[in-house]
């Protein structure tokens, strides 16, 4: 925050996918997957109950992608901390392609389908959630 300015993400949701990797010649990798958030509120004139879902971007890295393809599967419910970051590239057909993802810094699961036990005991003062911290992010992604 030196600059005085401050870009940082806290997010609940559920994942819309499981994750999916990518790996780079040396070793480094990136996984992503898209997290929904809910919103609920009332439509004043019918009285319903909407729910209004927006889906973010996730990338994880290196160890943190690994730990995340590991122990995540579709569905389950997470909390990141993260920075948002945009990109754009050049699709295949000459087109210019832009996204928004959330930078993932640190992670705790909150529900998981696969078994997290193995790594709960590395963590134990933290026994109900599992919490890590993401290796912080290296150079812009080449894609």
């Amino acid at each position: 925050m030196m600059n005085g300015t401050l870009n940082k993400v806290m997010l609940i949701g559920h994942l819309g996918d499981d994750v999916k990797m990518h790996y780079f010649e040396g070793g480094n990798c990136i996984g992503r997957f898209p997290l929904a958030t809910n919103e609920v509120y009332i439509n004043k004139q019918t009285n319903e109950k909407i729910t209004s879902t927006e889906w973010h971007n996730l990338v994880v890295r290196n160890k943190a992608a690994e730990i995340c393809e590991k122990y995540l599967s579709k569905g389950d419910k997470i909390y990141v901390e993260g920075r948002i970051k945009s990109r754009q590239w050049q699709a295949e057909d000459g087109t210019t392609k832009y996204t928004t993802e959330i930078q993932v810094t640190e992670f705790t699961f909150l529900t998981t389908k696969k078994d997290v036990e193995g790594i709960k005991q590395n963590h134990a003062s933290e026994p109900k959630n599992t919490n890590f911290e993401a290796s912080s992010p290296e150079n812009d992604l080449p894609f």
